[in-house]
């Protein structure tokens, strides 16, 4: 997991400008194919921002997806029309921003899943108790399938996939206390994701933003 600092904006005399984390996509290129036999994936990305309080508590949770797509070897596709997704960093607390790529094995099934994910493409308050968790560290997958449960999907991405479906994955941790640390607004993140399966080897280059934004909402009068 990528650790990150930025620093704050000030903020405008009668105006609440809430720090917020966004997640956007960039791209993604196939150097290499997992399907060798068919000379094509069929791929989707799942991705999330979850937010947690000072105390480690997971307080909200924003989700959105990409794909069903089909790669080619060699292929590249842009992802900057995607709709990003933004969530406020509690003061004292963090915000993890996760993403996974996943091989599809069931186009129908798959597209229907992105499609669920796209229609709560906002934010959920999570309730209190939903899930404490301390020190524990989690995968990105295990962030993400997090956020589809808070949403209300009762989706178990994990349950879904075997060991050959996950291609790869990648998060970066904002945490409010270092914030003030490192002028860096911006982090374009180029993710590499390699393996194999059986005597496939596949190959793939995922880039993705992580910015630090000031949102604007004048106070009530």
């Amino acid at each position: 997991m990528v650790r990150l600092a930025f620093c704050g904006i000030p903020v405008l005399a009668g105006c609440t400008k809430p720090l917020t984390a966004e997640l956007r996509l960039r791209s993604l290129k196939a150097n290499n194919l997992e399907e060798t036999i068919s000379r094509k994936d069929e791929v989707m990305i799942a991705y999330s921002l979850t937010a947690f309080d000072s105390k480690n508590q997971m307080v909200g949770v924003v989700n959105n997806a990409w794909g069903v797509q089909t790669m080619t070897k060699g292929m590249s596709t842009t992802l900057a029309s995607q709709a990003p997704v933004q969530l406020e960093i509690p003061k004292g607390g963090k915000v993890v921003a996760s993403l996974v790529l996943i091989e599809v094995d069931n186009y129908a099934e798959a597209q229907s899943l992105v499609g669920r994910i796209q229609q709560v493409n906002k934010w959920v308050q999570v309730p209190a108790g939903f899930l404490a968790l301390g020190v524990e560290a989690l995968t990105p997958l295990k962030y993400v399938t997090l956020g589809l449960t808070a949403a209300g999907l009762g989706v178990q991405l994990a349950d879904r996939l075997d060991d050959d479906d996950l291609l790869g994955q990648s998060s970066v941790e904002l945490k409010d206390t270092e914030l003030q640390k490192s002028p860096q607004k911006l982090l374009r993140i180029p993710a590499r994701f390699t393996g194999e399966n059986l005597r496939d080897s596949f190959d793939y280059q995922l880039e993705y933003d992580v910015q630090l934004k000031r949102m604007r909402f004048m106070a009530k009068k």
